[in-house]
């Protein structure tokens, strides 16, 4: 059975993750305590069922520990389990909830001997749940989900979905620096010291995928001596992080606005390494 499990911070998208797979044709499970996957996967193969997409967040807090062992037992048992872990920062989350005029699901929780007039404020249940949910972030994928429209998450929510057969994916993303650093990257380079096409007013409403941009870019020496800095320590370290079992392998390149110099950067690396590797390419601001 293919199994996509989709964790993460309250807020942060999990509900449009879950549709996308509805969609899709996925059998779809909301707030799924981790203790009863194991039986609920059981059934649903005994039923015939091939896709399997199921919700878990901090709500089953007790049952928690138990996640990386049942996704471990699953894969052992021949399953095909992927994991989402949807995140944001602290004020797109505030920001969201505030729009929403939803409140936490941790917010209805008392702690222990607190009276009912003492519940935890947004910022305080966005913390706990950051730690309640801390021991199994890297089960699988991160998807930093701030700066993301739900357009644009639904797509890459699809991407991922769609990778099947390799040992380990490499995720290119270009970024703007002015709109924060990605959190689900697992290397940032930053090439702003490059020519900055914005400066062209002819190139200034391009991208980095546009013919006249990359031309600008091609003919700058240092462009080409930071690619191949990039490239060369990227293939010097993929076969560590193959041997580590890594699943995914993101790197982030940023630039001021994610336009035109990372753009460029990250199609020139997706182009590069795909040819050998599994390459998913995005680009946040685009």
């Amino acid at each position: 059975m293919r199994i996509v499990l989709i964790t993460g911070i309250s807020g942060s998208g999990k509900s449009v993750a879950l549709n996308v797979l509805e969609d899709t044709g996925h059998y779809c499970v909301d707030n799924l305590p981790p203790a009863l996957l194991s039986n609920l996967v059981d059934t649903l193969t005994a039923e015939g069922l091939q896709s399997l997409a199921v919700a878990v967040d901090a709500r089953s807090a007790e049952s928690l520990a138990t996640l990386p062992g049942n996704v471990q037992r699953l894969r052992e048992q021949g399953h095909d389990v992927k994991v989402m872990f949807l995140t944001a920062n602290t004020h797109s989350l505030v920001a969201r909830f505030s729009e929403t005029r939803r409140s936490h699901p941790l917010s209805h929780e008392l702690r222990p001997g607190q009276n009912p007039a003492g519940r935890r404020t947004l910022i305080e249940c966005i913390m706990e749940e950051r730690e309640r949910l801390s021991p199994i972030e890297k089960l699988g994928h991160v998807i930093d989900t701030s700066e993301l429209s739900a357009n644009k998450l639904r797509a890459w929510v699809k991407d991922l979905v769609a990778i099947e057969g390799a040992p380990l994916t490499l995720f290119f993303e270009s970024f703007a620096f002015k709109l924060g650093v990605p959190m689900d990257a697992d290397f940032v380079f930053d090439v702003r010291a490059l020519p900055n096409p914005y400066y062209d007013l002819t190139l200034r409403p391009l991208t980095g995928m546009d013919a006249p941009v990359v031309d600008f870019l091609d003919a700058q020496p240092s462009a080409g001596e930071m690619l191949n800095d990039i490239r060369s320590f990227v293939e010097k370290w993929l076969p560590a992080f193959k041997s580590d079992n890594r699943s995914y392998l993101t790197v982030a390149l940023g630039c001021t606005g994610g336009q035109h110099r990372s753009v460029y950067m990250a199609e020139k690396l997706a182009a590069h390494f795909s040819a050998a590797e599994r390459v998913v390419l995005r680009h946040r601001e685009q």
